[in-house]
C-alpha cells in the first residue's frame, strides 16, 4: 500500500532503532510501574512484551503512545521524545488496543473513513484505502454493516485495518488476539507477519505464550517493572528452562528419587518439572524405579514464564 503524506521515520532513527529505552522510570505516587528498564527494539522486528498483570506493560506502552509522560530515565520512539513530539510520533504509530473500541453508530466501511480523517486522509484516498482494507480483512460484504451486527472475530480484524489506516511504521497490538477462535487467530498473525516483512516494527503485549513463541524475533518479560529474562524464544526458553521437560507426579516417592540422583525440580501444582538438554537419562533412573507415570517433551515459553514469575494468580 502507498504511504501518504506523513513523516518517514527515516529522517529521525539510528542504527535502525525504532524504541530506545533507557533507565526508563514511571511513577504512580508510591507505587514503581516501570523501574529503570533498558532495551532496544529494532526496525523490521516483532518484539514482544511479556509478564503478568501488574508487570509495567501497560503502562510502558502508554509512554510509547505519547499518553503518559515518564518519571525519570530516557525513551525515544522514531528518536523523537514522546514528552514533546507526540503529533509526529502519533502519526506513525498503529495501534490495537485490548478491547474493541469501534463507533457503533458507523458502519464497518464509515469506521474506516471517519478513523482516515483523523490523519488528514480524505475524499478518494480515504475511499481507496478503506476499500484495500476491507479486503485485505475480507469484511468487504460486510462494508455496509453496522458494529452490533458482525462478530467478535470480525470486530477484531476491522480494528486491526483501521490500525493500519495511516500506514504506520510501528503497530502497537495489546493483546490483539483474546478471544478469538483457531482461524482468527491465526489470519492476525499472518498480517503481523506481512507487516514485518514489509520492514515495519510491531511491538506486541499478549497472554498466549505460544502466540509470543511463534510470532516474536525476540522478547522481554517484566515482572514489577523490573526484566526477567529477554531476548530470541528458542534462546529464552534453552537458558531459563532447557531444552526438555521431564513431568513427574508431585508425591513423595518422585522426590526422593530426584534428591538421590541430584536432580533440581519446580514444583508445578500437582505436577514437578525436571528441565534438561537430555531427557533419556532421567527417564531411564525413574524407568528403573518402576516409575511409568512420567512424560517428556519440549520446553516451551510458557515453562519459562511460570518458573520466573509464578504460579500465583493476579489480578
Amino acid at each position: 500500500m502507498k504511504k501518504n503524506n506523513t513523516p518517514n521515520e527515516e529522517n529521525f532513527i539510528e542504527n535502525n532503532v525504532i524504541i530506545s529505552v533507557n533507565n526508563l522510570l514511571k511513577k504512580f505516587g508510591d507505587c514503581t510501574a516501570v523501574d529503570n528498564l533498558t532495551f532496544d527494539i529494532n526496525k523490521g522486528e516483532v518484539f514482544g512484551l511479556l509478564g503478568p498483570n501488574g508487570a509495567g506493560k501497560t503502562s510502558f506502552l502508554r509512554m510509547v503512545q505519547c499518553i503518559s509522560p515518564r518519571t525519570g530515565g530516557d525513551l525515544t520512539v522514531f528518536g523523537l521524545d514522546p514528552d514533546k513530539s507526540h503529533i509526529s510520533i502519533k502519526r506513525l504509530l498503529g495501534i490495537v488496543p485490548q478491547e474493541n473500541n469501534l463507533d457503533p453508530e458507523l458502519s464497518v466501511y464509515e469506521n474506516l473513513i471517519q478513523y482516515a480523517r483523523f490523519f488528514g486522509i480524505k475524499g478518494r484516498i480515504a475511499e481507496e484505502k478503506a476499500e484495500s482494507l476491507l479486503k485485505m480483512i475480507e469484511l468487504t460484504d460486510k462494508r455496509n454493516s453496522s458494529i452490533d451486527a458482525i462478530s467478535g472475530g470480525m470486530k477484531r480484524r476491522l480494528v486491526l485495518a483501521r490500525a493500519l489506516v495511516n500506514d504506520p511504521s510501528l503497530l502497537i497490538l495489546d493483546e490483539p488476539t483474546t478471544g478469538l477462535d483457531p482461524q482468527a487467530r491465526h489470519f492476525i498473525w499472518d498480517h503481523v507477519r506481512k507487516f514485518r516483512d514489509e520492514g515495519n516494527t510491531v511491538l506486541l503485549t499478549t497472554h498466549y505464550l505460544e502466540e509470543a513463541e511463534r510470532l516474536c524475533d525476540r522478547l522481554l518479560i517484566i515482572d514489577n517493572g523490573h526484566i526477567l529474562a529477554q531476548g530470541k524464544p528458542r534462546d529464552v526458553i534453552e537458558n531459563y528452562a532447557g531444552e526438555y521437560v521431564v513431568i513427574l507426579d508431585n508425591s513423595e516417592r518422585e522426590h526422593e528419587i530426584l534428591k538421590a540422583n541430584s536432580l533440581p525440580f519446580t514444583p508445578m501444582g500437582s505436577e514437578l518439572y525436571h528441565f534438561t538438554r537430555n531427557p533419556q537419562p532421567v527417564m531411564k533412573i525413574f524407568m528403573n524405579e518402576g516409575v511409568t507415570d512420567i512424560i517428556s517433551r519440549k520446553a516451551t515459553l510458557e515453562d519459562v514464564f511460570l518458573v520466573i514469575t509464578g504460579r500465583s494468580l493476579r489480578d
